[in-house]
Parts: C-alpha cells; sequence; structure tokens
C-alpha cells in the first residue's frame, strides 16, 4: 500500500505521510513559491521539484535526503543560443466563429514553464517545457540538451537555426504558462519500461508524438482522435491532449484525458477509442491515471465543460472504469456533494497499490485507500495544488 504523497503546489512542497493509518500533510519546502511539479526518480530515488518563480523564473530542485532539504540543481534548463519556435498572436475579430484571430510569429524561445519531467534507466530525465521545448539528460541531471529532432520537427515549421523554416506550425498554444503568453507546451512523458529508446510525449497543443530511437526521429500518434469542432476533424495534427499515461504493467495500455474527451490504447498509441459517457458526466476534464497492472483500469475526475471549468452540477466525483471504458462507475462516497466546484490539474491525480489522490484548486486534498470506493479528507486548506504523485 502506498504510504506517501508529493504534492506540488503554488506555495511550496508538500509530503503527506501516513501515520496510524490516517494520512499527514507537511510543508516540505519551497515554502511561498511556485511548484508546478514534483516526482521522484524511481532508478535513484532523487526527488526533482519543478519551480516557477514570476520575478526569478524557473528553476530545477533536487533533494537526496527525502524531502529534508532541497537544492537547485546544478544544471539548470536553458534554451541555445538561436532557438527560435513559431507562435501565434491573439486579436480580437468580430468576424470570426470564436471573436478572435490568430497573426503568426516567430519568437526567441525562452522557458515559459517547467511542466513535467520524466525518467529512465542509466541516468535518463527528461523535462517538458512552455514553449514546447524537451530537454533531456543522460547523466542524472548534470547536464541537459534540447532535443532538437523534436524542437526542429516539420509540424511545427522545421529549422529555424539556420533559416526560416516552413513559416508555419501545427503546433498551437495553451493558456497555461507562467508568462502569459500563448505557447505550445509538452506536459505528458511517458518512457516504455520494455524499451527505454520509446517515449511518448503529449503536447498541448499538438497532440501525442513518439519516438522509438531515443529522440532521433519522431511521429505522430493520434490516429483514431478527431477535432469535430474545427473545421478539419480528421486533422492529423492541433489535438488538444490534456494528459496521459501509461499502464506500467501493460505498457500497450494508454490512457488519455483530451480537450474533447477520454481515449483509450489497447496498441501503444497506435490508435486511439473514445471513450467519454457524456450522459453520465465523464467526458470533459483535466487528470487521468492509469492503474499500474490492469491496463483496462483508470480514474479520471470530471469537470462541466471547458467554458464552465468546475464540478458536475456543484458534486464532485471521481470515475473509474474496469473494461477499458466500456462502463463507468461514479465513486463519490466521502467526498462533498453539494457546493463543490473544485478545478482538478492535469497533474494533480495519481494512484499506487489500490491507494488514489487528487488534489485541487481550491486546495483540498483527497486519498482513497481502496480504489477510490471511499474517500477522505486529508486537507482543506493547502495553496492550489499542481501536482499530486505517489512516492
Amino acid at each position: 500500500m502506498a504510504s506517501r504523497i508529493l504534492v506540488g503546489t503554488r506555495k511550496g512542497t508538500f509530503i503527506v505521510e501516513k501515520q496510524n493509518d490516517s494520512w499527514k500533510p507537511r510543508l516540505a519546502g519551497h515554502a511561498g513559491g511556485g511548484v508546478n511539479y514534483v516526482a521522484r526518480d524511481p532508478y535513484t530515488g532523487k526527488l526533482w521539484a519543478l519551480l516557477g518563480f514570476g520575478h526569478w523564473g524557473a528553476k530545477l530542485s533536487v533533494s537526496t535526503d527525502e524531502g529534508e532539504t532541497w537544492n537547485d540543481n546544478p544544471a539548470q534548463i536553458k534554451y541555445p543560443e538561436g532557438a527560435r519556435y513559431i507562435g501565434q498572436d491573439m486579436y480580437e475579430d468580430a468576424g470570426s466563429e470564436f471573436g478572435v484571430g490568430m497573426k503568426i510569429v516567430t519568437r526567441p524561445a525562452t522557458i515559459q514553464k517547467l511542466w513535467i519531467i520524466g525518467f529512465g534507466p542509466g541516468g535518463a530525465v527528461y523535462v517538458g517545457t512552455i514553449p514546447g521545448g524537451l530537454f533531456v539528460s543522460r547523466d542524472g541531471g548534470g547536464s541537459f540538451e534540447l532535443n532538437r529532432p523534436l524542437w526542429n520537427h516539420e509540424s511545427r515549421g522545421g529549422d529555424l537555426f539556420t533559416g526560416e523554416g516552413k513559416g508555419e506550425t501545427k503546433w498551437f498554444g495553451t493558456p497555461a504558462s507562467e508568462g502569459g503568453e500563448f505557447a505550445p507546451g509538452i506536459h505528458s512523458i511517458v518512457v516504455d519500461p520494455r524499451n527505454p529508446k520509446r517515449i511518448l510525449v503529449a503536447v498541448s497543443t499538438a497532440g501525442v508524438i513518439e519516438t522509438a530511437d531515443g529522440g532521433e526521429t519522431w511521429q505522430p500518434r493520434n490516429s483514431g482522435m478527431r477535432l469535430d469542432h474545427t473545421p478539419e476533424p480528421d486533422a492529423e495534427w492541433g489535438h488538444d491532449t490534456h494528459y496521459i499515461e501509461q499502464c506500467e504493467g501493460d505498457p500497450d495500455h494508454i490512457w488519455q484525458q483530451n480537450h474533447v474527451g477520454i481515449y483509450y490504447s489497447s496498441d501503444g498509441a497506435k490508435s486511439w477509442r473514445k471513450v467519454s459517457r457524456p450522459e453520465q458526466g465523464v467526458h470533459f476534464g483535466f487528470p487521468i491515471t492509469a492503474d499500474a497492472r490492469d491496463g483496462r483500469t483508470a480514474w479520471v475526475v470530471p469537470g462541466k465543460s471547458d467554458m464552465q471549468r468546475i464540478t458536475v452540477d456543484g458534486a464532485l466525483f471521481v470515475a473509474r472504469t474496469k473494461d477499458g471504458g466500456e462502463t463507468w462507475e461514479q465513486l463519490r462516497r466521502g467526498l462533498p456533494q453539494e457546493q463543490a466546484y473544485d478545478v482538478i490539474y492535469r497533474h494533480a491525480l495519481a494512484n499506487k497499490d489500490g491507494a488514489v489522490a487528487f488534489g485541487t484548486t481550491t486546495g483540498n486534498l483527497y486519498v482513497s485507500d481502496d480504489g477510490g470506493e471511499g474517500w477522505t479528507t486529508v486537507a482543506n486548506n493547502l495553496p492550489p495544488i499542481y501536482s499530486v504523485r505517489m512516492a
């Protein structure tokens, strides 16, 4: 049974530990600072925190003593000289369907957000950023390098280090950056436990992208996904994937919460099948977590809609499937069912060994020790919660 949870919040890193059958949170570091994501490297045991400061910028922080002390990592993430990307500036346009227009611009790349960190064997550490760069370390975080084949991919305009590229991009923005700029971001990194050269990343807004050769080449993995709200519903690119997670024990099973619903793949992301149940309130949301052993089991915490980013009908519930999305259960016991309007971010739901935990933007943290059947309130007054990971 899981006994430790790492929580990243707007004002610090918290560690939640199980003591005498109850969960107790404590502030463990970065007091008053924004912590976008906290996770343990399963290969080294190090704890990593991705920090975001409006004044000082983004930083990598690391702990080698279970979170007792934290230090800035000696190697920080920085875009190389000459790195540029094609983005969009939005402006009001009363004649368009959505009331806004887009102007294509080419911008110099700077770190707007450290959004996700992933790990592989042999000292591999991966960091995804806004504006859509994947940084790779092969020495346990001693140094980082931008993965240029993905950065220079033809889908986002080609190589802008040496010229103007194609002058167009199929990667679009996310409003999640700390600087307010509308730029794409990598928020999901999945390393195949059978083959560490096979890596999936997910981008808001572009879709799911795979390398099978350690990052030398990249291919889209968006078959079966649709953009029904656009003029090109069958487009290969432009999918607003909110988060993906792989079943560790059965890695061909991958789950996705998308802007337009929930998708499931049982063939390693070669194809996706939509498994939303809007009539049951199981459709829109940000997080999703896959069971570590059973690839057909997953949990989501639904939201009402993109335009109403609140709970469904003011009641908080977790939805669980055990059959690959054919059916869903609403798990409500122990969760507030009146006047609850929480939002759960994409990294704020996790599970391990039968325990499931999630945190909300209103500082509420909930844990279930029985797969979601019943829930315990661990905290109500934490800062807004950005990430929840089982350690």
